[in-house]
This record gives C-alpha cells, sequence and structure tokens, in this order.
C-alpha cells in the first residue's frame, strides 16, 4: 500500500478502503451529505483560475462563494466568484462571476446579467452583509485588482457603488483583496468593512519559480508566499450616508503588515465589542482585539495565536470561530498547508489559547493537507459544534517535488461527539471519498430543511453543491435576527438558549472560512429535545441588551426583531 493511500484511508477513519478508487465498502447507508450534480442543481457555471505554464500566484487562491437571499423571498440563493483580465491575463472570452436564484424546488437559475453582478475583475471572494439597513444584502467582491461594491436595488438588480462609496485603490484600498468581513466595531449600528490583504505582487517584479524534472526539464510552479513582501489590510467605517473612510490612526489595523487569507470578526474577549482573527500566510497570525474608540491592540504572539506551538510561521488560510467546547468562550480554527498541520486554538477565558487539535485527531489527520474553507457549526442538529474543512494544495505541480503530497485533497468532517471532536468523514458520505482543488467554503440551508448544506469553491474546477440529509429525530429552531437599533444584519450578537435542561450559546459572527459567506440565519440544534425551553438575544449595541422570547416556535425559520418580538 503506497504512503499516500494509507494516509487518505488513515484520514477518513478506521476501517476505510480503497479510498482513492472509490466509497469504501461497509458505509453507513444513511450518509450526512450528499452531493448534488449540475444536471440536478442546474449549476453549470466553471470556474476559470487562468492556469499559465508561468504559474502566476493569483491563479491559485481562488474562488469564493457565498450564500444569500438577495430578493429576500426565505430561499437561499448562490453567488460565485470567477477570475477575469489583470496585468498577466487576457481571457479569450469574457469570464463571468454567477447569482444562481433559488427555484425553491432544488434547483436554481443564473440570473447574472439581470442582477448585473458579472464582475470583470480577477476576482478572490465575496462578502455579504447589508450596509445601508435597507433590508436587502449587499456585496462586496475582492480581488487581484479592483474590489467591486454592489449595492442591492431591492427589485433584483444590483449598482456598483464602489467608487461613490470611497471603495477605490485611491481611497487606501489594497491592490490583492482577499477575505473580506462586515461588522460594526463600534456598535453604531452601522456595518463596518475589514478588508484582508495579501502580498506585493505585480507582473512587473518578474519573479518566476522554476525547477528541473528527473529528465532535466525545466517546469515552472507557484512561488511560495515567504517570497513576497507583506501589505497592510483595511477598515472601512460605515459614515452612514452611503460612503467609507478608512480607520487610521497609531493603533489602527492599517498599520500592521501582513499577508491575509482568511479572515473572522467575533468577540474574543467577551467584552461587548467585535474583535478580528485573521490567518496570514507564511506570516504571524493576527488577533486585533477591539479597545473601543477606535483603538486596536494586536495580540496574536501574547495570545498564542501568531505561531504554531513550537514557535514556527505557519501558511494559514481559512479561520473560523465558535465556542466549540461550550464554555462560553470563542474558540478559534485556523487551517493551514501540507505538514504544517491544522490548529484548534481552544480559549482560556479569553485571554491566551493553546492548540487542541492533537487531542482531537486534527493536526494527525491534516498533516500532508492544505486546508482553506472552513466551518464551526452544528452539521447534524445534536446542539454540539462540528467542524467541516475544504481542502486542496495551492500548487498542481506538487506531487512533483513532494510524492506524499497530493493537489486535489478530500474534505474532512468531523463530529463532536460530546466529548472531542472525531473524525467521521468515512461515514459522511460518498463524495467525501473524493478529492477537489477546494477553496472557498459557504454553509446555508438552501432547501430550508433547518439543516446546514455546503457550497465548496474549486479553483479551477465547478463548484460542489452538498445536500444536507441530517440527523433523524432531531429538532431544531431556525432563527433570522434583525437589528433596529443595533446593525440590520445583527452581526455581533449573542444567542443563549435551553432545551431539555441544557444551556446552549451562539455568537452570530462576521465573516469565517475563507473567501466566502455564509447564510445569515442561525439554525439552533435542540437534539431530541421536542421543545426550546426559552431563548436570549443580546443585541450589538452599547446597551447590549438581552430580551428573553418562550414560546419559540420549532423546525421551522422565524424572525426576532429587535424590541419588537417573534415576526411571523
Amino acid at each position: 500500500m503506497t504512503s499516500r493511500r494509507r494516509f487518505l484511508q488513515t484520514l477518513l477513519g478506521s476501517g476505510a478502503s480503497a479510498v482513492v478508487a472509490g466509497w469504501p465498502a461497509g458505509a453507513a447507508d444513511a450518509p450526512l451529505f450528499t452531493e448534488v450534480p449540475p444536471s440536478a442543481s442546474g449549476i453549470t457555471w466553471v470556474h476559470d483560475n487562468a492556469m499559465s505554464p508561468a504559474r502566476f500566484l493569483p491563479e491559485s487562491l481562488g474562488p469564493g462563494c457565498a450564500f444569500l437571499d438577495y430578493d429576500n423571498d426565505g430561499w437561499m440563493d448562490l453567488y460565485l466568484v470567477n477570475s477575469g483580465p489583470s496585468d498577466f491575463y487576457k481571457p479569450v472570452t469574457p469570464l463571468k462571476n454567477a447569482l444562481y436564484h433559488n427555484n425553491r424546488d432544488g434547483t436554481f437559475t443564473d440570473v447574472t446579467d439581470k442582477a448585473g453582478v458579472a464582475g470583470g475583475t480577477f476576482g478572490m471572494g465575496v462578502a455579504v452583509g447589508d450596509f445601508d439597513n435597507d433590508g436587502f444584502p449587499d456585496m462586496f467582491v475582492t480581488a487581484y485588482g479592483r474590489s467591486i461594491l454592489y449595492r442591492n436595488n431591492g427589485d433584483g438588480t444590483f449598482t456598483d457603488v464602489t467608487a461613490k462609496a470611497g471603495l477605490e485603490a485611491a481611497a487606501g484600498m489594497p491592490v490583492w483583496t482577499t477575505s473580506a468581513v462586515w461588522f460594526d466595531y463600534d456598535n453604531d449600528g452601522r456595518l463596518d468593512l475589514f478588508v484582508g490583504s495579501y502580498v506585493q505582487y505585480q507582473l512587473s517584479q518578474g519573479l518566476l519559480c522554476a525547477e528541473r524534472k528527473k529528465d532535466g526539464s525545466l517546469y515552472y510552479h507557484y512561488c511560495i508566499p515567504h517570497l513576497f513582501k507583506p501589505t497592510p489590510s483595511a477598515l472601512f467605517h460605515n459614515n452612514g450616508d452611503g460612503t467609507f473612510r478608512q480607520v487610521a490612526g497609531p493603533t489602527a489595523i492599517g498599520r500592521t503588515p501582513g499577508k491575509a487569507l482568511g479572515a473572522v470578526a467575533t468577540d474574543i474577549n467577551n467584552d461587548g465589542l467585535i474583535d478580528l482573527v485573521v490567518a496570514n500566510d507564511t506570516s504571524p497570525n493576527f488577533l486585533f482585539l477591539n479597545r473601543g474608540k477606535n483603538v486596536w491592540r494586536e495580540n496574536g504572539v501574547a495570545a498564542g495565536m501568531a505561531f504554531s506551538a513550537s514557535g514556527n510561521l505557519r501558511s494559514g488560510m481559512g479561520v473560523d470561530a465558535a465556542d466549540f467546547n461550550g464554555d462560553g468562550w470563542q474558540d478559534v480554527f485556523i487551517a493551514n498547508i501540507d505538514h504544517e498541520m491544522f490548529s484548534l486554538y481552544e480559549s482560556h477565558a479569553g485571554a491566551y489559547f493553546t492548540d487542541g487539535a492533537p487531542d482531537h485527531g486534527i493536526a494527525q489527520a491534516t498533516r500532508l493537507l492544505s486546508g482553506w474553507g472552513a466551518k464551526l457549526a452544528d452539521f447534524d442538529n445534536d446542539g454540539f459544534v462540528d467542524l467541516l474543512i475544504a481542502n486542496g494544495h495551492p500548487d498542481d505541480t506538487i506531487a512533483l517535488r513532494a510524492p506524499d503530497v497530493s493537489y486535489k485533497e478530500p474534505l474532512l468532517l468531523f463530529r463532536h461527539d460530546g466529548r472531542r471532536l472525531r473524525n467521521v468523514s468515512r461515514e459522511a458520505g460518498p463524495v467525501f471519498a473524493k478529492t477537489f482543488a477546494a477553496r472557498g467554503l459557504a454553509v446555508g440551508d438552501f432547501d430550508n430543511d433547518g439543516r446546514l448544506d455546503v457550497l465548496v469553491g474549486c479553483n479551477g474546477g465547478a463548484p460542489v453543491l452538498l445536500r444536507n440529509s441530517g440527523q433523524a429525530g432531531h429538532h431544531w429552531a431556525g432563527v433570522r435576527l434583525q437589528g433596529t437599533r443595533c446593525n440590520r444584519d445583527a452581526i455581533g450578537a449573542k444567542l443563549t438558549w435551553s432545551a431539555g435542561g441544557v444551556r446552549r450559546s451562539r455568537q452570530k459572527n462576521g465573516g469565517g472560512s475563507y473567501l466566502s459567506s455564509h447564510d445569515p440565519r442561525e439554525v439552533l440544534g435542540l437534539g431530541r429535545a421536542t421543545a426550546l425551553d426559552w431563548l436570549d438575544v443580546t443585541w450589538p449595541s452599547p446597551t447590549a441588551k438581552t430580551e428573553r422570547f418562550t414560546n419559540v416556535p420549532i423546525d421551522r425559520y422565524i424572525t426576532i426583531v429587535e424590541g419588537k418580538g417573534i415576526q411571523a
């Protein structure tokens, strides 16, 4: 048995066999996830990564994706980001991003041109948020080159308002933007915008990387990012009039260079202010603590999150945050490249973190993988936080230099069994025996059955749509929060609930994963409990008012409006 086959067998779970060729015998009859083929979904769009013999670095990073309800019909639509013209690539035919409308029957219709969101730059990812509080989700598309802010007109169309909003490059926007995050850092009721910036890169640098094959012939590969200089990311304050201004000052985020790929906004220390965790590639990860009044403190080293446990730099890519162990503090997951292993930083009262990935088998399972999109979420509605990871090496030539590493890699699912995270990829569905050049990952309930489905963007390939078949007998409560005094998306809200006498809590984060955006609704897993005892919502405003709700309907979606209660 080859070392690669042996490793895949290990990461998919004990007892797996022939995982490279197909789904192993003896798998569960009712897997958690089922792959929805394009013939069933109607999604025909395919990502063009602009791959060239010279292997220019931007080719390797996209694409991102999103779940969003752009027309407010109660059903999640899809957005997919494509590459496009740049200083190193001129497509023969125009390339487009794609907006797919949910037909409510499991199929989707391409409405890109009608909506006016085709892009036209070398796109990377997308961040969805209602920045003008009009009730319709807007989109910020990141890119190598010009980023785009699309304002939702509320009639099924969008308008490019990038220049009008003050978010052009001349206003401080980085040249190569990656993950972006909408969140209200000052609790003034308006969504602000963090934009991650990658490295200094342009064709005029003339930096290409090459090796020789065994026969002596030369081949190019994607350069390791430590060859490029870091760049500062940017934070933009929402002025409330459709415009933004870059946040400046001696402690501003824009004064700290990094190589940002993934970002998540969450309240790390439970002080009511949203902080930022940024995964950096071959550069220390950042933990920006929000001190209020436009004061930020970068605390990654002191918190134990900047480096590996042995003090080494790693290639931080995807990131997410959640209270996976139920102690009331946000833990952080960061995915890295092969031979570095991924990290699950467990919080110690928000003061510092220790890497618990080896304790949960995550480090061992990811030793030869490269992780991008990731989500800490309750995929089986048992009330515990699980972990889903999208993997794929950034370089399609990697096997020529590292025979134990593959370009296309399997998805991984870790299920929380009430004590620890356990690798259940083998039981999760036949799709987990496949391999992909996966990048962005978004979660959302596209069929409104209360079970989180998954959308994965693949570099140079078709997206992967997974339908969640769920766990029989597990109940749920679907909640859409709508702020009135706080930001309308209620990003930063805290939900605490009891079902069957078991108390759980969750924060509504901004961003997370890699280049992608998730369904804005919260699905609260109740397990076998047949009712919610109560639900508390603490709204993200200066007063941090908490409202308690009882007699909350379950196994359906509801809207809770700040100060006005449950809406039909």
